[in-house]
C-alpha cells in the first residue's frame, strides 16, 4: 500500500471530471494550455519546482515538475491533449456516469492516467511522503498527434532517470498493464504526372492516380501479420475532373512494426518507391516516428514490481504489447526501464463509446503512486 493517501474511487471521480469537461484537441494551443496551468497552480501550491516549456508550432506548452530529492529520478509522463473537437460534450459525448462506467471525450485516453499521475504527485508533496528518488512528472500537448513538440523534452527528463511510467490506458478487460509496443511511422506520397484530355490526347498524358494505385498496392504487401508489420493507406487524393488525365495525386501512409530491424525494413522498401520514370514523378516524406518499445528484462523486472503492488491492492496486473505507440516508446529507445498502460481500465478509446470503470480509479491511482514512492 502506498503511505500517501489518495482518496476513494468517487472522489477522484469527481476532480477528473472537471478535467474531461476542459476540452482539450491537440490542435487548440490556448485550449490545452488552460488545463496546463490548472495542473500548474495545483503542484505549485504544494512545492513542486516547475519549469513549462513554451509551445511551438501552433501546439501547447509543456510543463515539467519536480519532486525534492536526491539520484536518478522516477519520471511519469502524461498528455492532455484529445482526439475530440470543441463543442464534443456538448454534442455525442457528453460526462456523464452509467453505473461503473464514466463516459466523456478522452477520459480514457488518457485523461484519467494523466489525472493520476498529477494527482499522486500533488498528494505525495502535499502529504510530505518521502519518497525513496526524486519524481519528474511531464504534462505534454501533443502525444495524439505524434509528439512532434514534447519528444525533446521527454527524452531529456528520461536519460538521467531510473524509470519511466507512462499511464496511458490499461488495456483490455482485465486492464493489462503494456511491456511492449510496436514502433510507429508514416509518409506522406506525391505524385507529380502529366495532364491531357482523357479522350483526344490520351497517350500525352501520365496518370498520377494510376501510379499511386500501384503504389499502394506495393505499400499493402508489405503488410505481414506473421512478423506483426502493418501498412495502411489512407486518406488518399488524386485528379480534377474525370475528363482529364490526372496531373497530381497523392496518400498518407501508416505503418507498425514490432522491432526496429522490422521498422528499419518497411522504411527503406517505401523509400524505394520514390523517383522518376515515364513522366511520372513519386516523392516521400516521413519515416519512423517512435520507435518500438521491446519487451526486455529490464521492463519485465519493472512489470514485475508493479504486479506484486497490484496484488496486494486485490488485483491481478496482467501485462501485454500493443501495436498502437505512446511516449514510452521514445524513452525505452534509450534503454530507460519503461512500464506503460498504468492509466485505468476501461475501452472506447478514440471511439464515441469511450469511458473508464471508475471504480478502478483508486486502486489503479494506487499502484502508480507506490511505484512513485519505492522505485529506485
Amino acid at each position: 500500500m502506498p503511505v500517501t493517501e489518495i482518496g476513494s474511487s468517487d472522489r477522484l471521480l469527481a476532480e477528473l471530471r472537471g478535467w474531461v469537461e476542459m476540452e482539450t484537441p491537440s490542435t487548440d494551443a490556448a485550449a490545452v494550455n488552460a488545463l496546463l496551468s490548472r495542473a500548474e497552480a495545483e503542484l505549485g501550491a504544494v512545492g513542486a519546482a516547475l519549469e513549462r516549456l513554451p509551445g511551438r508550432d501552433g501546439y501547447g506548452d509543456t510543463l515539467i515538475a519536480r519532486t525534492p530529492g536526491e539520484g536518478a529520478p522516477v519520471v511519469v509522463a502524461g498528455h492532455l491533449d484529445t482526439v475530440w473537437d470543441h463543442g464534443t460534450l456538448a454534442g455525442p459525448m457528453p460526462f456523464r456516469v452509467e453505473g461503473a462506467r464514466a463516459h466523456g471525450p478522452g477520459i480514457y485516453d488518457m485523461k484519467a492516467g494523466s489525472f493520476l499521475a498529477f494527482h499522486a504527485v500533488r498528494e505525495i508533496l502535499r502529504q510530505g511522503t518521502r519518497t525513496r528518488r526524486p519524481i519528474t512528472l511531464l504534462l505534454t500537448p501533443d502525444e495524439e498527434v505524434g509528439s512532434p513538440t514534447s519528444r525533446a523534452p521527454i527524452e531529456a527528463a528520461a536519460r538521467g532517470a531510473c524509470a519511466v511510467l507512462i499511464p496511458e490506458p490499461a488495456g483490455g478487460p482485465q486492464g493489462a498493464c503494456v511491456t511492449g509496443r510496436k514502433g510507429t511511422g508514416g509518409f506522406t506520397m506525391t505524385i507529380a504526372g502529366r495532364s491531357a484530355h482523357a479522350g483526344g490526347n490520351w497517350s500525352e498524358g501520365r496518370s498520377a492516380v494510376v501510379a499511386l494505385a500501384q503504389a499502394i498496392l506495393k505499400v499493402h504487401a508489405l503488410t505481414d501479420l506473421g512478423r506483426g508489420v502493418t501498412t495502411n493507406v489512407a486518406p488518399v487524393w488524386g485528379g480534377t475532373r474525370p475528363n482529364v488525365i490526372p496531373p497530381e495525386a497523392g496518400c498518407r501512409i501508416d505503418f507498425r512494426a514490432p522491432s526496429l530491424a522490422e521498422a528499419e525494413r518497411v522504411v527503406a522498401e517505401i523509400r524505394a518507391l520514390a523517383g522518376e520514370a515515364d513522366g511520372l514523378c513519386i516523392t516521400l516524406e516521413g519515416g519512423l516516428n517512435r520507435p518500438p518499445l521491446e519487451e526486455g528484462p529490464a521492463n519485465l523486472a519493472l512489470y514485475e514490481t508493479a504486479r506484486a503492488i497490484a496484488a496486494r491492492q486485490g488485483y491481478d496486473l496482467p501485462k501485454q504489447q500493443r501495436g498502437g505507440g505512446s511516449d514510452g516508446n521514445f524513452t525505452a529507445a534509450l534503454g530507460i526501464p519503461t512500464l506503460d498502460g498504468l492509466g485505468c481500465t476501461g475501452a472506447g478509446a478514440h471511439a464515441p463509446e469511450e469511458h473508464i470503470r471508475w471504480q478502478d480509479l483508486a486502486p489503479r491511482g494506487a499502484v502508480l503512486c507506490e511505484l512513485l514512492e519505492t522505485l529506485g
